[in-house]
């Protein structure tokens, strides 16, 4: 039987700061990366599922903060809303701008937002122990998302494949700011939810729900967004033998590799830290033109 101890906290002196970035979207092709419709729409599901996935976050982690006795770990997760409801509205500013293109990406969101409110949102009935066990679900669910968007903000940071296909630079900045972010806060989730519950058992139930379900969403956003592409109309559809070759390319993440990524979060002695590099993170954040104009403001 897996062990049920705790972690040692591997990061006692993180300090999250939300880093209020600001974009200018207007002169942003609908294709950002060149004659890649494909790479385009595939990372630009992130925009979908992002603004109310993050403002979900924040919610729960909101209703966790009663339940956390650590003050340093208080003080982490304040800094990890901070930053996911900054997140949040960069992100919305590119759907925003998606819109003004000819490309309506509602009818998706709808959706994801009756995902996030209705299925996996607060149960107003409840109260003691039950409304607590409801919040500590919802922790693991989060803990598990967030060791996949670590997993991508680390690749945004490696991708030298975007940068030789000329991407637009603001777009990669964005990616690589929130990238940096999550590789950053990686852990706040994982600890929030080892805090609140160490047993092994949870964390594998997140991620064997969340995992999933986070696979199914991005290949129906795929779909949508090739299929709501105004200058494509309907003519490319996707299929996983195109994501290998754009991910050989440097376009994409690698399905296998995120899918041994997903396995590591199994082993009974995983913590996230053992995922990407602070200090590389930390690196392009000093260097981010958003974040280093936002310092200045």
């Amino acid at each position: 039987m897996p062990s049920t101890t705790p972690p040692p906290r591997i990061h006692d002196s993180l300090v999250l700061e939300p880093r209020d970035v600001q974009f200018d979207w207007s002169s942003l092709p609908l294709h950002w990366i060149p004659d890649e419709p494909f790479a385009t729409h595939t990372i630009n599901v992130l925009h979908l599922l992002l603004p109310e996935g993050e403002r979900w976050f924040v919610r729960v982690f909101s209703e966790a903060l009663p339940m956390i006795t650590d003050e340093q770990l208080r003080e982490e997760v304040l800094g990890f809303i901070g930053q996911e409801a900054i997140h949040a509205e960069a992100h919305q500013e590119v759907l925003d701008h998606l819109l003004r293109q000819g490309l309506d990406p509602r009818p998706y969101i709808r959706q994801i937002g009756w995902l996030f409110h209705r299925v996996l949102g607060d149960k107003p009935g409840l109260s003691g122990r039950r409304r607590r066990e409801n919040i500590i679900e919802r922790v693991a669910f989060v803990a598990a998302i967030e060791h996949f968007t670590a997993f991508l903000g680390n690749w945004a940071l490696n991708s030298p494949g975007l940068d030789r296909a000329q991407a637009d630079p603001t777009m990669l900045d964005l990616l690589r700011w929130h990238g940096a972010e999550e590789v950053e806060h990686r852990s706040v989730a994982y600890d929030l939810l080892v805090h609140l519950d160490p047993g092994y058992l949870r964390r594998m139930r997140g991620m064997l729900v969340s995992g999933p379900l986070l696979v199914h969403l991005w290949v129906r956003g795929v779909r949508f967004l090739l299929a709501a592409d105004p200058e494509l109309r309907g003519r490319i559809r996707p299929t996983w033998r195109d994501a290998q070759i754009q991910a050989r390319r440097g376009l994409l993440p690698d399905p296998r590799a995120m899918a041994r990524s997903a396995a590591r979060y199994f082993r009974p002695g995983y913590h996230p830290t053992q995922e990407g590099s602070s200090s590389q993170a930390l690196g392009y954040l000093a260097t981010s033109p958003a974040a280093r104009a936002a310092a200045t403001r």
